[in-house]
């Protein structure tokens, strides 16, 4: 790993900063101002989700819940419904029981160190290092897959980012660069070059403007930076996803238990099957929908089977004005899409 001398550093953050100052993204809307509410709402949605994607969600949110305030009294269905097609639900309700948090036990008053802010639910080292750092001028780095690759090709550092323990090198690397006037500026603005010209495939480094200062790319070795091991393959796992209608046309939902994957969501009864043998209905569909989660990837058939004679307590049938104002997760989504390509569910 190379180490830079203060003159390096002081020329980094010089060149960094009017290159930000310049070209940066300064006009996306959670940028307009330091609001800690808006930060914290925004670093949320960004993470698994492109800034371009995020916009309009972020906008939408806003417009519905302008301060920490409303989203702490909202109530939760109203919560998930402007977040759905983000995914990672159990983000937005994190973000909530922060809000409650803020409002109720803190009078409003927000954290403004890293260390406090991660006492907030859902909130991780870099989410409180970025709103620390933007908001409250905390010198911190906020690492994350940005800071990764950008320092792991500019200081050429070995270690393994799929490894935790690795963020401690990071984090040392980077924090004796991290500019001390403008330390949320410094952030964004390396989020900005990790999404642009340091990219994770095809960077565009001969027109970076800290060309000069990669290591990686002057050694040749871009490639092999910033270094990862293969994540492990998500295991399989088969499904079936049961349609019932009732006389009405009203199609059987069931909520999901409060914990595990789509945790307190409606879907269609879904049921773990062994082997495609198993499935104990009418095979509506030939090939399965496949939702891949984070370790888990499901093969879902379609099966139509007969109306129970009594619904469960978690059950109930829905229509399709009900079912379209309740905030479903994207892989009922891919479900209700499939079921239109082979019948009507309107009808």
């Amino acid at each position: 790993m190379e180490i830079w001398n203060q003159e390096q550093i002081n020329s980094f953050r010089a060149t960094l900063l009017a290159w930000y100052d310049q070209e940066g993204r300064g006009q996306l809307p959670w940028r307009l101002n330091h609001d800690p509410y808006r930060v914290l709402v925004s670093e949320i949605m960004l993470q698994q989700t492109r800034v371009e994607t995020v916009i309009e969600y972020f906008n939408r949110f806003m417009a519905a819940l302008p301060t920490v305030e409303t989203l702490a009294q909202a109530d939760e269905a109203t919560v998930l419904k402007l977040w759905e097609g983000l995914g990672y639900y159990s983000r937005a309700r994190n973000l909530q029981r922060a809000a409650q948090y803020v409002v109720n036990n803190l009078q409003g008053q927000w954290p403004n160190s890293s260390d406090d802010l991660q006492e907030l639910p859902g909130v991780g080292p870099y989410t409180a290092a970025a709103v620390a750092s933007i908001c409250f001028d905390e010198v911190v780095p906020a690492v994350d897959g940005n800071q990764y690759r950008v320092f792991g090709r500019l200081l050429k550092i070995d270690a393994d980012i799929s490894q935790p323990k690795s963020r401690k090198i990071f984090y040392n690397a980077i924090a004796p660069i991290v500019d001390p006037k403008r330390p949320g500026d410094f952030n964004q603005a390396i989020m900005d070059l990790g999404s642009t010209y340091m990219k994770a495939s095809n960077p565009d480094t001969l027109n970076s403007p800290v060309k000069e200062y990669n290591a990686a790319y002057r050694d040749g070795v871009e490639d092999k930076y910033p270094v990862k091991t293969k994540r492990v393959k998500p295991r399989k796992e088969l499904w079936q996803a049961q349609v019932v209608y009732n006389e009405a046309g009203d199609l059987l939902f069931e909520k999901r238990p409060a914990t595990g994957l789509l945790s307190d969501f409606w879907t269609f009864p879904l049921r773990k099957i062994d082997k495609i043998d198993d499935l104990d209905g009418q095979q509506l569909t030939i090939k399965p929908v496949v939702h891949i989660f984070t370790h888990r990837r499901w093969e879902i058939w379609l099966v139509a089977v007969k109306a129970p004679t009594k619904l469960a307590i978690n059950q109930r049938y829905l229509s399709s004005e009900e079912w379209q104002a309740l905030s479903l997760p994207k892989v009922q989504h891919k479900l209700l899409t499939k079921l239109h390509e082979v019948t009507d569910v309107s009808e």
